[in-house]
């Protein structure tokens, strides 16, 4: 469905050439992975662009188009400045409540997001700010007889892609209680049961479950581990309603991964064994990458040090297979940082700080600066590691350095770790 106004963008389609929409697509991805990125670009994406849908591109297609185009702009490609489209406001539908003013941060991303989203059978519209940005998606409530197509589901995907874009640039806490109005605006797609195919359906079922999981981070991150726990099973139950294997691999997944940070060792085992049986059918060696670690770190939790290498020497087999088209999309965030970061973790777990402190440090160094959250991330846990080590002045340094770069991030997990770190140095003479 075309954006109203929208202006076609004549340039990027004369630089996709003779090449179709999908094997256009198909390059674009070849040139993120050749520079780390990771995006799930299709022809449909392309066609938004050409159709001027997409005024400017978010900060990791920009990152790759300017890597395919060297010495070009965005301008030259077809798109709009940052800062003329980030602050546009949504249009309101006659008879709905004005959204409210936006505001303004420091940060280059620094507008308010808009979300509008149809929460009932009439016109009223709900303006969520859920964080940095600039573009208004709708998600519409089914009515009569309306059946569920693409333009729903869409919006359901977009909110999903944008949840995780200001989470990889902000953190959770800002996010968390505005982005659960989406989610029951998507189940609510869902439950009406009017799709119009199959394949829409599917794509609903995935966009609704992938959002449950987004959603549920949002709380994991920022502390509210029962809220976090109730939106991962929502999403596994989804998974199994549709029999979508890697929908039901990343709420596996996710679930290890919460069941570690509460202590819950043996449930993070057996979640990440059953995300990796989910895993099996898929063609995504860096999935049972990731689901590997988190099975190594449950068995560091549990100091069974000979079950954790054995995890980790599985990992590193699976990413050095390196990345493949059957990547999911939520896996941007998995390279060889977050990889570091997580055998970090496992070493910590295990009482070897010094080993961790080595991983935890190459961790940071590799990271893309994009990730802020999980730049930030990574610095805490190295600030950690050393003053668990015993070296106070350089973790001392290091937690400084993560505390002045937080600008705009907010994890009560970074937190967190920063207060546990100056707890250890104040037992240090």
């Amino acid at each position: 469905m075309a954006v109203s106004g929208a202006v076609p963008n004549l340039a990027f389609r004369r630089l996709r050439g003779q090449h179709s929409p999908a094997e256009f697509a198909a390059t674009v991805r070849r040139a993120a992975r050749e520079i780390g990125e990771q995006v799930a670009c299709d022809a449909r994406y392309i066609g938004r662009v050409e159709a001027g849908e997409i005024r400017c591109p978010n900060y990791a297609y920009e990152r790759v188009f300017l890597h395919m185009f060297p010495g070009l702009s965005l301008a030259d490609l077809g798109f709009s400045a940052r800062e003329a489209v980030r602050g546009r406001r949504p249009a309101v539908p006659a008879g709905a409540p004005p959204a409210p003013a936006i505001t303004t941060r420091n940060d280059e991303e620094s507008d308010v997001l808009r979300r509008a989203f149809m929460t009932s059978g009439t016109a009223t519209v709900a303006a969520v700010s859920l964080g940095l940005g600039g573009t208004a998606v709708a998600i519409p409530a089914p009515r009569g007889a309306h059946r569920i197509g693409e333009a729903e589901v869409r919006a359901v995907e977009d909110a999903v892609r944008q949840i995780r874009l200001l989470d990889d640039r902000h953190g959770a806490e800002g996010l968390y209680k505005a982005a659960a109005q989406p989610l029951r605006a998507a189940y609510a797609l869902l439950d009406a049961g009017t799709t119009a195919r199959r394949s829409t359906e599917d794509r609903l079922h995935a966009g609704a479950g992938e959002l449950a999981i987004s959603v549920g981070w949002l709380a994991h991150d920022s502390g509210r581990f029962d809220d976090a726990r109730s939106h991962y099973a929502e999403a596994l139950a989804t998974a199994r309603v549709a029999g979508d294997p890697a929908l039901e691999a990343h709420a596996f997944c996710n679930t290890s991964f919460l069941a570690r940070d509460a202590g819950r060792y043996r449930e993070a085992v057996r979640a990440a064994q059953a995300g990796l049986r989910a895993a099996q059918p898929l063609a995504s060696a860096r999935l049972l990458s990731l689901l590997s670690l988190r099975e190594a770190g449950a068995w560091a939790g549990l100091g069974d040090r000979s079950a954790c290498e054995q995890a980790l020497g599985r990992a590193h087999g699976h990413f050095a297979k390196g990345q493949s088209d059957g990547d999911p999309e939520w896996m941007s965030f998995f390279g060889e940082p977050e990889l570091e970061a997580l055998e970090a973790h496992c070493w910590s777990a295990l009482g070897d700080w010094g080993r961790a402190a080595r991983h935890a440090h190459r961790a940071a160094v590799l990271q893309n600066p994009h990730f802020a959250r999980n730049l930030a991330l990574y610095r805490a846990q190295l600030a950690s590691n050393l003053a668990h080590a015993g070296r106070r002045d350089e973790a001392s340094a290091e937690a400084r350095r993560v505390v002045d770069s937080l600008g705009d991030v907010q994890s009560s997990r970074i937190r967190r770790i920063l207060t546990e770190t100056s707890q250890v140095l104040a037992t240090i003479r």
